[in-house]
């Protein structure tokens, strides 16, 4: 585990207002506390130039450690009193994932030293087990089950000593069983019940959790009365298990569990599970499960009144090592007409990415530039981002900012950049780039964050003429596509300064917001996908996926959307005919540039301005009428495929030249407002670089002091004459 590392109790703070953290530190060892703004957080010595100033806060120095843990596997808890001694009955239905990975907890009773457990054991099979002073007394179906098929299981001890377990397939295929041995009940009293899980061995909350879906878990008593019997249909967006029994002894979901999941009765005619809610009893539990963890107070920043809209970070330090915990700085009031929209949902869906190895690759490079050396797949006990897969084969869809993500960190790369002077970043330090950049240029502006504009919705952006938006804005809640659109509707103006922007659904829990859940729903570039009838989100119910499924494609809003994806490699935009309209004279103020050159020729990202993923404009998808394509990054490597959804046969409709490119897009809106879009996750890369002198940074700042320019921008003849 990182010796020292925490995490915040939210992506940004207004100035005036208080920010907590929360922090891990080997062996409760002190450690040294800073504060710092990052005016530009990437490492490599090769890149714009490493650069943080510090600012003073009565927190500054020495502070007491405190070591805090990290416990992976989801499981549900309850307590309720019972007495076993007439006999009690436990119950689930079941769809096991890994059967064969060794013991794992369906339902487990424990009344002080006193355990009965429903559990799959080592062989596979189900099994009862009785534990007590003296001993275990188990009995084990030597059938397997069956991987990911449902069972019928239960765990009887009844009054005359009998421990009898039993497994029915609901479709058989010769794995039915039956076992039974001598057992002894203890004496009743108050019992923590745990279901996906067994009760703790050792300092985590529990042990020997279960990978698969687990339905309707009960405790009844031999002549058929309910002492608990859980409904997993019923609260579906909460972190409550509802005991519909007469004890209302009420389950807690420890680690995020996955719900909304098709049941045992789920007969493919309902999709969403808001129509036929008792078809969703399931929960699915992971062994890998990680929710918010809990973690102690380490201290709390009163963030002073006078400090600038910012990138920030507390820095930690000791004799074992050193972590930066990032949060962004909002001014308590707007004191600009540009924003800079930091995209934290993505951050968030992204953070704790496990890329094997990837650790190992980046240590000497890390070492040489003085940057972070710490990733997620040396530290698997934080969790996963919603681009891996469970151990058992599943796709995470829930994530929790509430723990640490060590790749979404300042001073730090993310991959080895196979350009010779690469930095190799994303996230947290490519975004600190447009920031660098406008700061660069002499543009006074402010930040908020993804989680500021799902609060508050259209009202967050209403105080600024501009909105920009960063390198990778890739996930949105339908509050915040919403918000962008009513922004232009009050004749906002919109930069969108990236790629793979605007793309996938991402949704808050309402009563935890540190929580977003992703649904890998009908197509796109994904490393997973949602199940059949598992495509509606348990937060909010809405349809997961892609925007332009759900009705809202990105092209609507700026004109572009993905199209395609390679290696991390930048390669030149030229410029096309569209620049010398007159619509946009205003970029070209100050240049000189002709139809056919090339520019964004060099960067800190792959090499150049147009790279990894791009995207073009597509008047089927909502690219509007009147946009106008001033330059294109055209791709034509091997490496570069087109995205999943714009494929109904094995050949693309539209030639390569028309959808493996980054088009520079430009268009107004009817309110006076206007939208300009790059559509390429390098182009951040290239505005500092050449000294942020070159045609690309020129043309782009030109952009920015336009759209903050009052005067409105004004529909094209084609449009408002007949």
């Amino acid at each position: 585990m990182h010796h020292l590392t925490g995490y915040t109790d939210r992506w940004g703070v207004k100035a005036g207002g208080t920010i907590r953290f929360m922090v891990s530190s080997t062996g409760n060892s002190d450690f040294h506390l800073r504060f710092v703004r990052h005016l530009c957080a990437d490492p490599n010595p090769a890149g714009p130039g490493y650069s943080e100033e510090m600012v003073a806060t009565p927190l500054d120095g020495t502070r007491p450690g405190l070591e805090q843990h990290a416990f992976l596997g989801s499981f549900a808890h309850a307590r309720l009193p019972i007495d076993p001694r007439d006999g009690i009955r436990l119950q689930a239905t079941i769809w096991p994932t890994t059967p064969r990975k060794g013991e794992q907890g369906i339902l487990a009773i424990r009344i002080g030293t006193w355990k009965l457990s429903l559990e799959i054991g080592a062989g596979g099979g189900a099994v009862a087990a009785l534990s007590g002073p003296g001993g275990t007394v188990r009995a084990e179906i030597a059938r397997p089950l069956l991987e990911r098929r449902w069972y019928d299981v239960s765990a009887v001890l009844d009054e005359n000593g009998t421990l009898r377990v039993i497994q029915t397939p609901r479709a058989p295929l010769g794995d039915a069983g039956e076992a039974t041995a001598s057992a002894e009940a203890g004496q009743g009293g108050e019992a923590d019940i745990f279901i996906g899980a067994l009760p703790p061995d050792g300092p985590a909350p529990a042990h020997a959790h279960f990978n698969g879906k687990i339905e309707r878990p009960a405790i009844m008593r031999l002549d058929g009365d309910v002492v608990a019997e859980w409904d997993f249909s019923i609260g579906m967006q909460t972190q409550t298990a509802t005991d519909t029994g007469a004890l209302a002894a009420h389950a807690k979901l420890v680690n995020l569990p996955t719900r909304a999941m098709t049941g045992s009765n789920w007969n493919g005619r309902f999709h969403d599970w808001k129509s036929a809610p008792d078809q969703y009893g399931a929960i699915h539990f992971h062994d890998d499960d990680q929710g918010p963890l809990g973690w102690q107070e380490a201290f709390a920043l009163d963030v002073p009144t006078d400090w600038p809209s910012g990138f920030y970070a507390a820095h930690l330090s000791n004799h074992q090592g050193e972590d930066y915990i990032p949060f962004v700085v909002r001014p308590a009031k707007p004191t600009s007409d540009v924003v800079l929209l930091v995209p934290t949902f993505t951050y968030q869906v992204y953070g704790s990415y496990i890329r094997s190895g990837r650790g190992n690759e980046i240590a000497a490079r890390a070492q040489a530039w003085g940057a972070l050396r710490e990733t997620p797949d040396l530290n698997p006990q934080f969790g996963l981002s919603t681009y891996n897969h469970h151990r058992d084969g599943s796709g995470v869809s829930l994530v929790t900012q509430h723990r640490p993500m060590l790749d979404t960190r300042p001073r730090q790369f993310s991959l080895m950049d196979p350009v010779e002077g690469g930095s190799g970043t994303a996230r947290w330090v490519a975004d600190n780039y447009v920031d660098n950049w406008l700061r660069h240029i002499g543009v006074d502006h402010d930040l908020i964050t993804d989680h500021d504009l799902h609060a508050e919705g259209v009202d967050a952006l209403s105080p600024y003429r501009v909105v920009i938006a960063g390198q990778h804005p890739e996930y949105h809640s339908e509050r915040m596509m919403q918000a962008f659109e009513d922004h232009q509707a009050q004749g906002g103006r919109l930069m969108y300064l990236g790629g793979n922007g605007f793309y996938w659904r991402a949704e808050p829990s309402e009563t935890q917001p540190d929580v977003l859940e992703v649904r890998r729903a009908e197509g796109g570039i994904r490393v997973w996908e949602t199940m059949p009838g598992e495509s509606y989100q348990a937060f909010g119910g809405g349809y997961g996926g892609l925007w332009r499924r759900i009705g809202r494609s990105g092209h609507r809003l700026t004109g572009i959307n993905f199209s395609t994806q390679g290696r991390h490699l930048g390669f030149p935009y030229r410029f096309i005919s569209g620049i010398t309209d007159p619509r946009v004279a205003f970029m070209t103020q100050g240049l000189t540039v002709q139809h056919g050159e090339a520019f964004g020729t060099s960067g800190f990202m792959g090499g150049g301005a147009a790279g990894f993923e791009l995207d073009s404009v597509n008047p089927k998808y909502g690219t509007p009428p009147h946009a106008l394509v001033v330059a294109k990054g055209i791709v034509i490597h091997p490496d570069y495929g087109p995205v999943n959804e714009d494929m109904l046969i094995h050949r693309h409709p539209l030639p390569q030249e028309d959808w493996s490119c980054a088009d520079m897009t430009f268009f107004e809106t009817a309110a006076g407002g206007a939208v300009f879009s790059v559509g390429s996750m390098t182009y951040v890369g290239s505005l500092l670089a050449d000294g942020g002198d070159s045609i690309l940074s020129r043309l782009t700042a030109n952009v920015v002091r336009r759209f903050a320019d009052p005067e409105p921008f004004a529909l094209p003849d084609s449009l408002t004459k007949v």
